[in-house]
Parts: C-alpha cells; structure tokens; sequence
C-alpha cells in the first residue's frame, strides 16, 4: 500500500466518498504495518490487544470483559486466549460458581514480552505519528469521536 491518490486515481467522485475511502484504505495500512511488526514476536494484533487488556487489569478478567474492551471485537476471543495460554503468556480458569465464564489472566511471560515489545514499539509507532502534529491528530481524533458519535 503506498499512496491513497495513485492507488484510486480517478475511481472517486468527490470529496467525502474519497474520505471514507480514504478512511478504511489508512485503517488497512495501519493494520498490515502492526501485522508485519508483531509477526517476530508470533502475536497476531488481536492477541497483542488481548495482552495489553490483560495488563491493565492487572487481575483475573472474565473473558466476556476482555472481548468488550477489544479494539477488533473478534468473535473467536476464546481461541485467542487458548493460543495465548499454549504459548504461556495467559492462564485461564473457570469460575467456581458458574463454569460457563473463564477468566483469564497475563502472565509474568506475558508481561515479559509486553516489556520487550513497548520498547520497540515506541520507535515503531513515532515511523507513523510522527508525520503529523499534535494539532492534526487532534482534528482527526475529533473527527473520528464524531463519526462514531
């Protein structure tokens, strides 16, 4: 993916088509940048977003929780705490009082990682950022809280 206006060159009508476009074709982008950049770390973004949820906890989380505060609601959350816990970075258990609801918790060699990653994910994320100012991320941040308002 490079740029928007030679990708679609002469296939938009007019300014707020090109806006919605535009909109997913940089979501797509910035989703293929965060897959390439986990991939060493054998996290797909969805299991990286599960981690981080997780951290912030800081405790055992019911699994219902964790799919709410996901950016991507996946529907297969439960198969991607099982490939978490596989990989020991996430342990699961039932709950006492009803064996329908799991929680889920990070562990030290999930917080590890997580540790490992920020580290690099700071100079990471500053290749995309930093091409805009503070106020431009503001405006599109308005933008964007009013789209989904």
């Amino acid at each position: 993916m490079g740029s928007f206006d030679k990708e679609f060159k002469g296939k938009i009508i007019d300014d707020k088509d090109k806006f919605l476009v535009n909109l997913s074709f940089t979501s797509n982008w910035i989703a293929s940048k965060y897959t390439d950049f986990l991939k060493p770390f054998d996290l797909s973004t969805q299991q990286f977003n599960i981690l981080r949820i997780l951290r912030g906890a800081k405790d055992w989380l019911a699994m219902s929780l964790v799919k709410e505060r996901m950016v991507d609601k996946a529907p297969n959350t439960t198969r991607l705490a099982d490939k978490l816990t596989a990989k020991g970075l996430v342990e699961r258990r039932r709950s006492e009082d009803d064996r329908r609801v799991v929680y889920v918790k990070i562990t030290e060699k999930g917080l590890e990682l997580l540790k490992e990653i920020d580290v690099l994910n700071i100079d990471y994320k500053s290749t995309i950022v930093d091409r805009v100012t503070k106020e431009e991320a503001k405006m599109v941040n308005k933008i964007l809280d009013r789209l989904r308002g």
